[in-house]
């Protein structure tokens, strides 16, 4: 707590001096942190104070760590600062970065300056940028990095070790090394530590493990996350159709997709439709209604509907008032209900603890659960509404119709709401559109027309 104090009462300080002007003390003060944190802390800068004192406080930094603080930077951020800084500084960071980060940031430039870059790099490395920008979105190819470490499989322990030492320092990670034929073809990891304690003369392949877990390179970047969560490395292989080595992802390019993903699926569970990485404060407000209208748009009219049904039964609804005063819970205990399972089958979807497979097993639980639990709060609400209707000639009535619709209800919108994100899932749609909003606007339909019906048998009323 007091060191998260430090950090936000320096950060404030080096935004107030910021301000004022005063570059040569912030840049000593920053040099006590890291670079996440001097990430971090220009970003405050950036929009407290502004571009230009952004821009002079990171030229003011070491080259070194000017480079590892642009990585860290938000893409938004980066694009800022390589628009207000020179050719030769933009040509110093991309050539300093990590080859993954130099994709990143070069997949957010403008074209112009992407060619304007390219055309200063040496022609392999522009080529091997090419390929790397000319992956679709998402997939695995955007991720991946071509800094690893190959060795063959004729090698010994003392000839890989001496190729580890001199290629090190240029790779993404030394802890894991990647076999590969003459043609490129991926036949084998092995582990930095398997090399060290084994002897010098032992040859690459008697060490190498061929039970290999790989990605393609066109595979979904959420797949690619998933086998992440599944496996536990530090790092995967990527490689082609042809089963040929073409980089590899480690794990904490992998933290940012599932960051992303996340973002993504809460954003649909609340109906907000947004395709877009802008942060929530520097997206406009046309841009914020673009992304909500559409799905408020869609379900107004499925409220329109449950107000069709009422209209129905005014004859019920005028005979017997009381039963108005019970609607709201009702309705709202539905959207509930639906909307717990809902969220739990979504996320057993996203982990892969449920599979589609799964349907009738996630079915059959979650009616017994919720006959259990549509079962207890109905015997509350008929102790309830007792109480609340004595004296009306009609109170048993009343009663067993909440209790009654109280079970039907609950146990309906648990199943709607299990089902329907498999459902989604089976026709190719995200099963997070699934959430609460739909499932809120269906069960509202379903326990409004329960509930009348019941009405109508129960206290020999049809509307």
């Amino acid at each position: 707590m007091d060191e998260k104090k430090t950090f936000d009462e320096a950060a404030e300080e080096i935004v107030s001096l910021a301000g004022e002007k005063h570059f040569k003390t912030i840049r000593e003060k920053l040099l006590v942190f890291n670079s996440p944190d001097i990430a971090e802390i220009l970003e405050e800068v950036l929009e407290e104070v502004g571009i230009t004192e952004t821009v002079i406080i990171f030229r003011l930094l070491p080259k070194d760590i000017s480079v590892e603080v642009f990585s860290y930077l938000p893409s938004d951020d980066q694009v800022r600062i390589i628009n207000a800084i020179t050719d030769t500084e933009i040509s110093y960071i991309i050539d300093e970065l990590d080859f993954d980060d130099k994709i990143d940031v070069l997949e957010e430039l403008p074209a112009n300056l992407v060619d304007k870059i390219l055309e200063k790099t040496p022609k392999n490395e522009r080529s091997l940028i090419n390929t790397f920008l000319n992956y679709p979105e998402d997939c695995a190819g955007t991720l991946m990095t071509p800094d690893y470490i190959s060795l063959e499989q004729s090698w010994t322990v003392r000839r890989a070790l001496r190729h580890i030492k001199n290629v090190g320092m240029d790779s993404e990670t030394v802890y894991t090394c990647y076999v590969k034929s003459a043609g490129r073809v991926l036949e084998g990891i092995v582990s930095l530590r398997t090399l060290v304690v084994s002897d010098d003369d032992v040859l690459i392949s008697d060490l190498m493990h061929t039970d290999i877990v790989s990605i393609n390179v066109y595979e979904d970047q959420e797949e690619v996350s998933e086998k992440f969560k599944k496996y536990g490395f530090i790092a995967i292989p990527v490689v082609d159709n042809e089963k040929r080595l073409v980089g590899i992802i480690t794990v904490d390019d992998i933290f940012d997709v599932i960051e992303e993903e996340a973002t993504e699926d809460m954003e649909r569970m609340a109906g907000v439709l947004d395709d877009s990485d802008t942060e929530y404060l520097d997206m406009s407000v046309w841009q914020q209604v673009k992304n909500r209208f559409p799905w408020l748009f869609f379900l107004m009219l499925s409220y329109i509907l449950t107000g069709s049904i009422i209209s129905t039964s005014e004859a019920t609804l005028a005979s017997v008032p009381a039963l108005i005063i019970y609607m709201p819970m009702l309705m709202g205990t539905g959207g509930n209900s639906g909307s717990q399972s809902a969220t739990l089958v979504i996320r057993g979807l996203s982990v892969g603890d449920i599979e589609l497979k799964d349907a009738l097993r996630v079915l059959w639980k979650e009616f017994r659960i919720s006959f259990v639990i549509g079962l207890s709060l109905s015997v509350l609400n008929f102790v309830r509404v007792m109480i609340e209707q004595r004296g009306d000639p009609l109170q048993v009535q009343i009663a067993l119709t909440v209790s009654v619709a109280m079970v039907a209800i609950v146990v309906a919108a648990k199943c709607i709401g299990s089902m329907l994100p498999m459902a989604a899932k089976k026709v190719g749609i995200d099963p997070a559109l699934m959430a609460s909003p739909m499932i809120s606007s269906l069960t509202d339909m379903v326990s409004i027309g329960t509930y009348l019906l019941l009405a109508g048998a129960f206290l020999g009323v049809i509307g």
